[in-house]
Protein backbone atom coordinates (compact mmCIF):
# COMPACT_ATOMS: atom_id res chain seq x y z
CA UNK A 1 0.00 0.00 0.00
CA UNK A 2 0.95 3.64 -0.31
CA UNK A 3 2.26 5.80 2.49
CA UNK A 4 2.30 9.56 2.88
CA UNK A 5 6.03 9.87 2.19
CA UNK A 6 5.77 8.17 -1.20
CA UNK A 7 2.59 9.76 -2.51
CA UNK A 8 2.94 11.72 -5.72
CA UNK A 9 2.34 15.44 -5.24
CA UNK A 10 0.39 17.02 -8.07
CA UNK A 11 2.22 19.98 -9.63
CA UNK A 12 -0.22 20.88 -12.39
CA UNK A 13 -2.71 22.68 -10.17
CA UNK A 14 -3.21 26.12 -11.73
CA UNK A 15 -5.65 27.28 -14.40
CA UNK A 16 -2.86 26.77 -16.94
CA UNK A 17 0.15 24.44 -17.13
CA UNK A 18 3.35 26.35 -16.23
CA UNK A 19 4.51 26.10 -19.86
CA UNK A 20 2.09 28.92 -20.70
CA UNK A 21 4.52 31.39 -19.15
CA UNK A 22 7.32 30.21 -21.41
CA UNK A 23 5.37 30.01 -24.66
CA UNK A 24 2.31 32.25 -24.23
CA UNK A 25 3.39 35.28 -22.19
CA UNK A 26 6.17 36.32 -24.64
CA UNK A 27 3.63 36.31 -27.48
CA UNK A 28 1.29 38.60 -25.56
CA UNK A 29 4.24 40.87 -24.74
CA UNK A 30 5.20 41.13 -28.41
CA UNK A 31 1.57 41.73 -29.35
CA UNK A 32 1.42 44.58 -26.83
CA UNK A 33 4.60 46.06 -28.29
CA UNK A 34 3.08 45.97 -31.78
CA UNK A 35 -0.03 47.72 -30.47
CA UNK A 36 2.16 50.46 -29.03
CA UNK A 37 3.87 50.87 -32.40
CA UNK A 38 0.53 51.04 -34.17
CA UNK A 39 1.09 47.81 -36.07
CA UNK A 40 -2.45 46.51 -35.84
CA UNK A 41 -2.32 43.48 -38.11
CA UNK A 42 0.86 41.97 -36.63
CA UNK A 43 -0.50 42.70 -33.15
CA UNK A 44 -3.70 40.78 -33.89
CA UNK A 45 -1.85 37.86 -35.46
CA UNK A 46 0.66 37.46 -32.64
CA UNK A 47 -2.02 38.04 -30.00
CA UNK A 48 -4.20 35.37 -31.64
CA UNK A 49 -1.29 32.93 -31.52
CA UNK A 50 -0.87 33.78 -27.84
CA UNK A 51 -4.54 32.96 -27.21
CA UNK A 52 -4.11 29.64 -29.01
CA UNK A 53 -1.07 28.75 -26.89
CA UNK A 54 -2.87 29.73 -23.68
CA UNK A 55 -5.83 27.55 -24.67
CA UNK A 56 -3.49 24.64 -25.41
CA UNK A 57 -2.03 24.79 -21.91
CA UNK A 58 -5.37 25.18 -20.12
CA UNK A 59 -5.70 22.96 -17.09
CA UNK A 60 -9.33 22.58 -15.99
CA UNK A 61 -10.43 20.94 -12.77
CA UNK A 62 -12.32 17.68 -13.20
CA UNK A 63 -14.67 15.72 -10.94
CA UNK A 64 -13.24 12.19 -10.66
CA UNK A 65 -15.98 9.48 -10.71
CA UNK A 66 -16.12 7.17 -7.71
CA UNK A 67 -15.28 3.48 -8.00
CA UNK A 68 -11.81 1.96 -7.77
CA UNK A 69 -12.56 -0.50 -10.58
CA UNK A 70 -13.49 2.28 -13.00
CA UNK A 71 -10.67 3.34 -15.32
CA UNK A 72 -10.79 7.06 -16.09
CA UNK A 73 -9.48 8.55 -19.28
CA UNK A 74 -5.85 9.67 -19.05
CA UNK A 75 -6.45 12.48 -21.54
CA UNK A 76 -8.95 14.57 -23.46
CA UNK A 77 -9.51 13.57 -27.07
CA UNK A 78 -10.99 11.02 -29.45
CA UNK A 79 -10.77 7.25 -29.02
CA UNK A 80 -8.91 5.82 -32.02
CA UNK A 81 -8.14 2.26 -30.86
CA UNK A 82 -9.93 -0.32 -28.71
CA UNK A 83 -8.77 -3.91 -28.77
CA UNK A 84 -6.45 -6.65 -27.63
CA UNK A 85 -2.73 -6.27 -28.24
CA UNK A 86 0.41 -8.26 -27.47
CA UNK A 87 3.51 -6.58 -26.09
CA UNK A 88 7.17 -7.41 -26.75
CA UNK A 89 7.08 -9.98 -23.95
CA UNK A 90 4.15 -11.83 -25.50
CA UNK A 91 1.71 -10.72 -22.83
CA UNK A 92 -1.77 -9.67 -23.88
CA UNK A 93 -3.61 -6.56 -22.78
CA UNK A 94 -6.67 -4.49 -23.63
CA UNK A 95 -5.51 -1.27 -25.24
CA UNK A 96 -7.52 1.93 -25.47
CA UNK A 97 -5.83 4.64 -27.55
CA UNK A 98 -6.79 8.32 -27.43
CA UNK A 99 -5.78 10.93 -30.01
CA UNK A 100 -5.27 14.49 -28.77
CA UNK A 101 -5.54 17.24 -31.37
CA UNK A 102 -3.93 20.64 -30.80
CA UNK A 103 -7.34 21.87 -29.60
CA UNK A 104 -7.62 19.37 -26.71
CA UNK A 105 -6.42 19.76 -23.13
CA UNK A 106 -3.00 18.08 -23.05
CA UNK A 107 -2.60 17.46 -19.33
CA UNK A 108 -2.37 13.71 -18.61
CA UNK A 109 -4.07 12.00 -15.65
CA UNK A 110 -3.55 8.65 -13.95
CA UNK A 111 -6.26 6.22 -15.17
CA UNK A 112 -6.14 4.17 -11.93
CA UNK A 113 -4.66 4.47 -8.46
CA UNK A 114 -1.34 2.68 -8.18
CA UNK A 115 2.36 2.75 -7.49
CA UNK A 116 4.76 3.61 -10.31
CA UNK A 117 6.84 0.48 -10.86
CA UNK A 118 8.41 1.41 -14.17
CA UNK A 119 9.10 4.37 -16.44
CA UNK A 120 10.39 3.45 -19.88
CA UNK A 121 11.23 5.90 -22.65
CA UNK A 122 11.65 4.66 -26.21
CA UNK A 123 11.19 5.51 -29.88
CA UNK A 124 12.82 8.04 -32.16
CA UNK A 125 10.12 9.02 -34.69
CA UNK A 126 7.47 11.76 -34.80
CA UNK A 127 4.80 10.24 -37.02
CA UNK A 128 1.22 11.52 -36.92
CA UNK A 129 -0.27 10.24 -33.67
CA UNK A 130 -3.14 8.47 -35.46
CA UNK A 131 -0.68 6.49 -37.62
CA UNK A 132 -0.64 2.84 -36.38
CA UNK A 133 3.16 2.79 -36.59
CA UNK A 134 3.31 5.63 -34.07
CA UNK A 135 2.41 3.10 -31.36
CA UNK A 136 5.90 1.60 -31.48
CA UNK A 137 8.11 4.02 -33.42
CA UNK A 138 7.31 7.43 -31.93
CA UNK A 139 9.10 8.95 -28.96
CA UNK A 140 7.11 7.83 -25.92
CA UNK A 141 7.06 7.36 -22.17
CA UNK A 142 5.44 4.23 -20.75
CA UNK A 143 4.50 4.32 -17.07
CA UNK A 144 3.66 1.08 -15.29
CA UNK A 145 1.23 1.32 -12.37
CA UNK A 146 0.77 -1.51 -9.87
CA UNK A 147 -2.53 -1.49 -8.04
CA UNK A 148 -2.76 -2.31 -4.35
CA UNK A 149 -3.77 -5.90 -5.19
CA UNK A 150 -0.93 -6.42 -7.66
CA UNK A 151 -2.76 -5.87 -10.94
CA UNK A 152 -0.82 -3.92 -13.57
CA UNK A 153 -1.96 -1.02 -15.76
CA UNK A 154 0.28 0.85 -18.19
CA UNK A 155 -0.31 4.34 -19.55
CA UNK A 156 1.75 5.49 -22.53
CA UNK A 157 2.37 9.10 -23.55
CA UNK A 158 3.18 9.18 -27.27
CA UNK A 159 4.41 12.16 -29.27
CA UNK A 160 2.82 13.11 -32.58
CA UNK A 161 3.75 14.93 -35.77
CA UNK A 162 3.95 18.30 -34.00
CA UNK A 163 4.57 17.18 -30.41
CA UNK A 164 8.23 17.19 -29.49
CA UNK A 165 8.40 16.81 -25.74
CA UNK A 166 6.81 14.58 -23.12
CA UNK A 167 6.65 15.74 -19.52
CA UNK A 168 6.18 13.06 -16.86
CA UNK A 169 6.45 14.32 -13.29
CA UNK A 170 5.92 10.95 -11.60
CA UNK A 171 8.86 8.84 -10.42
CA UNK A 172 9.28 5.14 -9.72
CA UNK A 173 8.09 4.29 -6.21
CA UNK A 174 5.49 7.04 -5.98
CA UNK A 175 1.81 6.34 -5.40
CA UNK A 176 -0.60 8.09 -7.78
CA UNK A 177 -4.24 8.63 -6.94
CA UNK A 178 -6.77 7.93 -9.69
CA UNK A 179 -7.33 11.00 -11.86
CA UNK A 180 -4.33 12.93 -10.57
CA UNK A 181 -2.49 15.13 -13.09
CA UNK A 182 1.02 13.77 -13.62
CA UNK A 183 2.30 15.21 -16.91
CA UNK A 184 1.55 16.52 -20.39
CA UNK A 185 2.62 16.33 -24.04
CA UNK A 186 3.28 19.48 -26.03
CA UNK A 187 1.33 20.25 -29.19
CA UNK A 188 -0.63 17.24 -30.45
CA UNK A 189 -0.18 13.67 -29.30
CA UNK A 190 -1.63 10.32 -28.27
CA UNK A 191 -2.14 8.56 -24.95
CA UNK A 192 -2.75 4.79 -24.63
CA UNK A 193 -3.90 2.73 -21.66
CA UNK A 194 -3.12 -1.00 -21.44
CA UNK A 195 -5.35 -2.96 -19.07
CA UNK A 196 -5.44 -6.56 -17.85
CA UNK A 197 -7.16 -8.99 -20.21
CA UNK A 198 -10.76 -9.42 -19.06
CA UNK A 199 -11.23 -5.70 -18.50
CA UNK A 200 -14.32 -4.29 -20.21
CA UNK A 201 -14.00 -1.31 -22.53
CA UNK A 202 -16.83 1.18 -22.03
CA UNK A 203 -15.92 3.30 -25.05
CA UNK A 204 -15.61 2.65 -28.77
CA UNK A 205 -13.65 4.16 -31.64
CA UNK A 206 -14.81 7.67 -32.40
CA UNK A 207 -16.00 8.46 -28.86
CA UNK A 208 -14.91 11.74 -27.29
CA UNK A 209 -13.51 11.52 -23.77
CA UNK A 210 -12.35 13.93 -21.08
CA UNK A 211 -9.32 13.28 -18.92
CA UNK A 212 -10.18 12.30 -15.36
CA UNK A 213 -13.95 12.51 -15.74
CA UNK A 214 -14.78 10.00 -18.51
CA UNK A 215 -14.90 6.33 -17.48
CA UNK A 216 -13.38 4.35 -20.35
CA UNK A 217 -13.25 0.82 -18.89
CA UNK A 218 -14.04 -1.48 -16.00
CA UNK A 219 -11.03 -3.38 -14.62
CA UNK A 220 -10.98 -7.16 -14.76
CA UNK A 221 -11.30 -8.67 -11.31
CA UNK A 222 -8.07 -9.96 -9.82
CA UNK A 223 -7.27 -13.45 -11.07
CA UNK A 224 -9.75 -13.40 -13.98
CA UNK A 225 -7.28 -12.53 -16.75
CA UNK A 226 -6.83 -15.26 -19.35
Amino acid sequence: MDDASSRFEERLTGLFAPDVYRFGVPLFAVSGLFVGLGWTVPAVLVGGLGVFVAAFFRNPERAIPEGDEKVVSPADGRVIAVGEVEDANGEKALRIGIFLSVFNVHVNRAPVAGRVVSLDRSGDAYLAAFNPEAETRNVQCRMGLELADGRRVDVVQITGLIARRILCHAEVGEWLERGIRYGLIRFGSRTDVLLPIGSEALVKKGDRVRGGSSVIAELAAQGTAT
